[in-house]
């Protein structure tokens, strides 16, 4: 099974299975509380990642939980048992709270140690990478509904140290992840100025302050409005060609209206929208575009060929695309004519779980071989002279565009999702070319800075994780503080738990045979 394997045990420890030292998911005794009784409620979101604890609890009254939820009490282990929270670490000591008693999500597992055990030690053992992947392959159930089943909590084992060692164990290692946990929250708090830093240079993009100066400099460059009607000119052209292809590969000739078939698209009325630098001007993303905005294909494929290649949702990042991440779908070239990924096309998320995530967007690089793109993606081709600014890229990612795409976004069963009408509507700021061509080239110089000392960061927590699952293996092979001979071996803590649960059962049978049984009442005749 999981958890603890072999090997040398460190003196007077002992191994043993959870349930020997712990009840899992006990019930509550309901009878001590009535429906208006204040208890605590602990939602998932209440519980911190990678064992941070409980942070946001919350106050119901007793009859509107006492239903559906999970029962525990203070020094309980609560452990998450549902995807993705067990995998991100979940996993925390119930503090003291003011309540009653406690509930909370019923996705929590509930693990409540007996004396001798100290709940720290479970919550730790819990929280170590091993366990948790040995959960993760335990778990059931559908895709995004995978929970980790009691079954695994009942065959865990683990190694358990004499009383005295434990706290001694558990004191150094609150010290060491405190400090730990310092180091961390320095480095993300600078993450956090580098993402308010990027969020601020990009405002600055799109508002045109990298080249005020310029402009000055620069009073007779071609205004944006100019540039849009090529792009518009630009835009029939293209429908036009695909139209001429299409009676070409029917056998027909093309009818004396066919042109009259073209649907301009909808003209902008600026006059409420917010003021740009001279010479800009508002445009839609309908406007833009030189091919109908078209949703990839869904359908399942393998790992490997025979088959076309189809990038993976993951592929895409800020940056472009890792052609890597593919799978292979039993298709024909002809049946995906339309789908191929070209150099320059600007792909959209259409769908994702997180609101924050859906619509981010990315330009694609020459791909290494022919490739296609998933259902969850749509392809936006714009005009050439955007593809090769790659002014979309770089505002996409703007407060001006992420506002408009997290307001149009709607949710169905957790999914977040943004149609093609309403990307269409997406309104984007249009400096000239020229003028494109020198905000890009500056921001992008300073947002290569920020992304170098990003990656820096990731790298930096990155040990720091790796040092904090070490600590805990020091922890629980017995390596971080010395044994002590005069401590008590755990085998007698074993035994005297096994006694008191033998003196607790014997207690409960013979309360439950004191207790007078109630006659039925006779129903009255009427």
């Amino acid at each position: 099974m999981s958890g603890a394997g072999g090997g040398e045990l460190p003196a007077e420890w002992v191994r043993a299975e959870l349930p020997e030292i712990a009840r899992l998911n006990p019930p509550l005794d309901r009878c001590l509380i009535s429906d208006s009784v204040s208890v605590d409620f602990v939602p998932m979101r209440a519980v911190e990642p990678e064992g941070g604890g409980l942070r946001r609890p919350e106050i119901s009254a007793y009859g509107t939980v006492k239903k559906g939820y999970t029962a525990f009490l203070p020094g309980d282990v609560i452990m998450a048992k549902i995807t993705p929270c067990m995998e991100n670490g979940k996993t925390c000591v119930v503090p003291d709270l003011p309540g009653a008693a406690c509930f909370g999500s019923t996705e929590f597992h509930v693990v409540r140690t007996e004396p001798g055990i100290d709940a720290r030690w479970i919550a730790n053992f819990l929280l170590q990478h091993s366990t948790r992947h040995a959960a993760h392959r335990q778990m059931m159930g559908g895709v995004g509904q995978m929970r980790v089943p009691a079954a695994f909590l009942e065959s865990l084992k683990l190694l358990v140290p004499p009383h005295s060692e434990q706290q001694r164990i558990l004191d150094s290692l609150d010290e060491l992840l405190s400090d730990l946990d310092a180091g961390v929250a320095g480095l993300e708090r600078v993450r956090a100025k580098l993402k308010h830093y990027r969020a601020v240079i990009l405002k600055a993009a799109v508002e045109g302050a990298f080249t005020a100066e310029w402009r000055k400099e620069h009073p007779d460059t071609e205004p944006a409005p100019e540039l849009l009607k090529q792009i518009l000119i630009e835009r029939r052209r293209c429908w036009e060609e695909v139209q001429l292809q299409k009676f070409k590969e029917a056998g027909k000739t093309p009818p004396k209206d066919w042109k009259e078939k073209y649907k301009e698209p909808v003209a902008l009325d600026a006059s409420k929208l917010p003021s740009l630098p001279g010479g800009w001007c508002w445009t839609y993303v309908d406007q833009l575009r030189v091919s109908p905005i078209i949703n990839g294909i869904s359908i399942r494929g393998c790992q490997t060929p025979p088959g076309i290649a189809a990038l993976r949702l993951n592929a895409m990042s800020e940056n472009g695309f890792d052609y890597s991440q593919r799978r292979y779908l039993p298709l024909k070239p002809s049946d995906v004519d339309d789908l191929w990924i070209r150099e320059g096309d600007f792909f959209v998320s259409r769908g994702n779980g997180s609101k924050k995530l859906v619509g981010r967007g990315t330009q694609a690089q020459e791909p290494n071989e022919n490739i296609i793109f998933p259902d969850l993606m749509m392809r936006l081709r714009f005009a050439a002279f955007l593809r090769k600014t790659r002014w979309i890229p770089l505002t996409w990612g703007s407060l001006v565009i992420r506002n408009q795409i997290e307001k149009a976004a709607k949710t169905t069963a957790g999914i977040w999702k943004i149609s093609q009408p309403d990307l269409a509507r997406v309104l984007v700021p249009l400096p000239p070319m020229e003028e494109q061509a020198h905000i890009v080239e500056a921001v992008e110089e300073q947002l290569s800075v920020i992304d170098h000392l990003e990656a820096d960061l990731k790298a930096k927590l990155k040990t720091a994780q790796a040092l904090r699952q070490s600590i805990l293996r020091q922890a629980f092979q017995g390596k971080l503080v010395p044994q002590d001979p005069t401590d008590e071996p755990a085998s007698e803590l074993l035994k005297r738990i096994a006694a008191e649960r033998e003196e607790r059962a014997r207690h409960a049978a013979t309360v439950k045979q004191a207790k007078p049984k109630q006659k039925p009442q006779r129903k009255r005749a009427a």
